[in-house]
């Protein structure tokens, strides 16, 4: 019995089956479109996570979320690659999406300005709109360290806590009026043993204040805190 017809048509078969399965993979894109597009979200997040760094003002600088920058916009593009003009796959997505929860909570409103940023990329590089995502990266960063450079010239707030004796009070004062640009008394309290006052003061130097407490008779020591951030929000 002959079994060659039957062993020919089914790899016939199977090499019609294989070449339109990858037809249908590469109808909309090729693998170097992905790849170019990856490298340029790799690079458009490194981006957003150099400005992120140049411009953050906080206490403590998360490396973590530099890296979550760069990880969304490598993400969502090919993401936006695989939906495509699919309509049945952007539903499906935006299904499986509303079923995520995202429980971690972002300390800073500027922190989710810039994961929506990473976002937005992502989704202009998996639309293969390398020019507008590339202007819209170099636009805004530059906007953004800009506006920092000019935010960052204003005077921080701080709280600065004294511990003194009552005598020194008014050369405390007096050294608050001549070093501070604005100046709030926060809380005083009177013992036996001295005072407490914790003041809520503007400044650009943050280390000569404090030194020209302690050169103050009567004063024993002088804490300096930030407000929160050093841009005093």
């Amino acid at each position: 019995m002959n079994f060659t017809p039957v062993l020919l048509s089914a790899m016939t078969k199977s090499d019609i089956v294989t070449s339109d399965f990858w037809t249908s993979q590469f109808s909309s894109f090729t693998p170097a479109t992905v790849v170019m597009t990856l490298l340029f979200a790799l690079a458009t997040g490194l981006m957003i996570s150099l400005v992120y760094k140049l411009t953050y003002r906080g206490v403590l600088y998360s490396p973590q979320f530099s890296m979550v920058l760069i990880m969304l916009t490598l993400i969502t593009a090919p993401v936006v690659m695989a939906i495509g003009s699919n309509v049945a796959l952007s539903m499906g997505m935006v299904g499986a999406l509303s079923i995520v929860r995202f429980r971690t909570a972002v300390k800073e409103p500027l922190d989710t300005c810039y994961m929506f940023w990473a976002i937005t990329m992502g989704i202009l590089l998996g639309a293969r709109q390398y020019v507008i995502a590339l202007c819209v990266v170099v636009g805004i960063g530059i906007i953004l360290v800009a506006l920092s450079y000019v935010h960052f010239r204003h005077p921080n707030a701080y709280l600065l806590v004294v511990h003194y004796d009552e005598s020194a009070e008014p050369d405390i004062e007096s050294e608050l009026r001549r070093g501070t640009r604005a100046r709030r008394v926060r809380s005083k309290t009177v013992t036996r043993g001295g005072a407490e006052m914790t003041v809520e003061v503007r400044l650009d130097n943050r280390t000569d204040i404090v030194g020209h407490m302690l050169d103050i008779k009567g004063v024993h020591d002088a804490t300096l805190v930030a407000c929160q951030n050093e841009t005093g929000a």
